[in-house]
């Protein structure tokens, strides 16, 4: 690397003047300095233009004078550091890790204390977090707040979401900075449980455009036995604060040195592909603690799950709480159950016919009768099934077929209980073959008291990964704290659902079209997303006319989301019947690849589309997945990414001409043609559509 041009003035042992370092393309410039008061501040600046302004950084600490001010460097090292790496599963076979780095050694006088703050400027951003080393004068300690700072230049466009300590589980809004208001939002949303402590708290990440047309994303990376950073906002001096969730008692994080912090990350370009693009996040985790990651395997899956979310079946046995509650003191069967032997065998063929990987069956195990809204601590053994499952005869069978089962873990939100029989849970897994689990974490949480985004359970996520990596089964968390990267190093941690998913659409005001152009911006920077893509069946009045409910987009939309939204676990989520009368559409479902081997973002706009190419994990295959907001969008796309010399069979799956995501959203046209590396396709999305492609060598 460069020798770092550095402007010192020492008075007193405190750093007056600012130090620079660039990025590696020298387009981001991050500026530290003390202040006179010995305040640690930075700020950010991309192509000769602030973007973060001059901010604070610092812990204030229980019981205990606050590391904020009174600093001196004791000393400072830099560092280039270019190290590619392979994921178990991704987006692309090698990701590249290419960083400058500067860390200061900072002393503070009147406690003699010691903290650490560490940067690492990339070419898509600048990352830093506070460093705790191991030190007399600082053991345990508890963190009350963090001063972190992000101050904005401008009024910014922004994408955000309200800041709830327990569910991320919104539709964006899009506004002004200066227009953030937490009390203007319809929370009629179906969410279960909201803990929205504040007017003007957003979650992170928050994507970002300026008036000049440069892209801004605050977000966090490696939180790992910390809490979720949400954010504060002003909305008149255009300043966002680190908000740290709290635990029953209200402190933030319980710490012993040494120890770190999450990373503080703050992407900047001209050009949103470089933000939908980035793997800052996953970069800046730690890499695999597994060593034997064979197991680790991607898979398409479809499931007893989209029939009780419209209505067809239940998830419990019994039906109502009265049901129960017979003289005998028996379940007595309400007749829709939906996890029935008999049922799972009818998915497990159509599984079997058209190439799936697993079958993921809810609701299979007792205790659904009245958990719900009850915060009741002793719901599920996750280990007893209903009378109607039988676990050995469902396992036999699909064995024989050559299909592997989903587990299922609710958890009802009761941490506690699931903890206590979770090696019980898993050696059940382990006995009939169960490669994967899906959790949930519906209700409030149990410890009670506690919060989804709290440092307790951030570690009890991170723990069931861990956990699970000893048995050699993957998992799938759905109602957890966003992930932050953590995949990188339990891989095993193969998706989450943390926002907004496609079930909304069945029972709820559902989700606006252009959702699914925000998301690739902000939850799935930090983790796969298992969204449940692939509903056909669009409006749910086909199930009861009475039902105004529906999907916000059109059936080609649905198809385009397997390559929008990167997932290496990826359900076909809507029921067998309705592929069945749609053979030609669900052929691409079938074709869809879920691993790469490379990933090119080819237009990015956050909230209006989003157009992706991706090559099959060894094979010359490609796909494109294109997707639109609730505006017709036309559009041309360059072929160049595939292998020049070699023709390819283009399969369009595109909107019919007469499409709309509201008027008539299942209307669809499948075209075939033959393109080189030199051919362009032009593509016409309706209002809330997409265009889903796939790309074969012609022999």
């Amino acid at each position: 690397m460069k020798k770092l041009s550095l402007f010192l003035f020492l008075f007193s042992g405190i750093i007056v003047q600012a130090q620079s370092i660039l990025s590696p393309s020298k387009n981001i410039s991050l500026e530290f300095k003390l202040s006179n008061e010995g305040k640690p501040t930075y700020k950010v600046v991309y192509k000769t233009k602030e973007v973060i302004k001059e901010s604070t950084l610092g812990i204030t600490l229980k019981d205990n004078q606050a590391l904020e001010n009174g600093f001196s460097v004791l000393k400072q090292e830099t560092k280039a550091v270019n190290e590619p790496w392979n994921p178990v599963l991704g987006e692309q076979a090698t990701i590249q890790n290419k960083y400058n780095q500067v860390t200061y050694y900072l002393s503070q006088k009147a406690t003699n204390r010691k903290i650490n703050i560490i940067f690492k400027v990339y070419d898509e951003g600048v990352a830093f977090r506070y460093e705790f080393p191991k030190q007399e004068s600082l053991n345990y300690f508890i963190i009350s707040d963090e001063k972190t700072e992000f101050n904005l230049v401008e009024n910014h466009k922004a994408f955000w979401i309200p800041g709830d300590y327990d569910s991320q589980e919104y539709a964006y809004n899009e506004t002004k900075i200066s227009e953030i208001d937490n009390s203007k939002l319809d929370l009629n949303n179906g969410i279960g449980v909201k803990s929205i402590a504040s007017q003007s708290r957003v979650q992170s990440p928050l994507m970002m455009k300026s008036p000049n047309g440069i892209y801004i994303n605050i977000f966090e990376a490696a939180v790992v036995n910390y809490p979720i950073m949400h954010l504060d906002v002003d909305t008149k001096n255009y300043s966002l604060k680190s908000n740290l969730v709290p635990n029953a008692i209200g402190d933030k994080a319980y710490l012993q040195t040494p120890c770190v912090s999450p990373w503080r990350t703050i992407m900047v370009s001209n050009d949103a592909r470089d933000i939908v693009g980035s793997k800052m996040i996953l970069n800046l985790n730690e890499p695999s603690k597994i060593e034997d990651t064979s197991w680790i395997k991607p898979m398409k899956y479809v499931g007893v799950w989209w029939e009780m979310h419209v209505g067809k079946a239940t998830w419990d046995y019994a039906g109502s709480q009265n049901a129960q509650n017979a003289a005998d003191g028996q379940l007595k069967p309400s007749g829709k159950h939906g996890a029935t032997t008999a049922n799972t065998k009818r998915y497990i063929d159509f599984a079997a016919k058209h190439g799936f990987d697993g079958v993921l069956v809810e609701g299979w195990n007792v205790g659904w009768e009245d958990w719900f809204g009850n915060w009741k601590e002793n719901v599920f053994d996750f280990v007893t099934p209903y009378p109607d499952f039988n676990l050995k005869e469902v396992n036999d069978y699909a064995k024989s077929k050559g299909i592997k089962m989903i587990m299922h873990h609710e958890t009802s939100g009761s941490v506690a209980n699931y903890e206590r029989h979770l090696d019980r849970a898993f050696e059940l897994m382990q006995q009939f073959g169960y490669p994967a689990v899906k959790s949930g974490y519906v209700g409030r949480i149990i410890p009670r008291g506690e919060f989804h985004d709290g440092q307790t359970m951030v570690n009890h996520f991170n723990f069931v990964a861990q956990r699970a990596a000893d048995y050699k089964l993957m998992v799938n968390s759905h109602e957890s704290s966003r992930p932050t990267g953590y995949n990188r190093t339990y891989p095993n941690y193969i998706a989450a659902e943390a926002a907004r998913g496609n079930e909304f659409n069945a029972w709820s005001v559902g989700n606006p079209p252009m959702h699914e152009t925000i998301l690739p911006f902000t939850r799935l920077l930090g983790g796969p997303m298992d969204y449940t893509p692939g509903i056909f069946e669009i409006k749910m009045s086909y199930y009861d006319a009475t039902k105004k409910e529906q999907v916000h987009t059109t059936l080609a939309k649905q198809l385009a989301l397997y390559v929008t939204m990167y997932s290496p676990l990826q359900m076909a989520a809507d029921l067998p019947e309705n592929y069945e009368r749609h053979p030609d559409a669900f052929q691409f479902i079938k074709d869809v690849a879920v691993n790469w081997d490379n990933s090119i973002y080819l237009e990015a706009e956050p909230g209006e589309y989003l157009t992706v190419a991706r090559k099959t994990k060894g094979k010359d295959e490609w796909f494109i997945g294109a997707i639109t907001d609730e505006k017709a969008r036309k559009t041309e796309v360059k072929l160049y990414f595939l292998t020049k010399g070699k023709k390819y069979k283009a399969t369009i799956y595109e909107d019919g001409k007469d499409a709309d995501w509201e008027k008539n959203p299942k209307s669809y046209a499948i075209k075939t043609i033959q393109v080189t590396s030199n051919s362009k396709i032009k593509l016409n999305l309706a209002n809330g559509g997409g265009t889903a492609i796939s790309f074969t060598l012609v022999d």
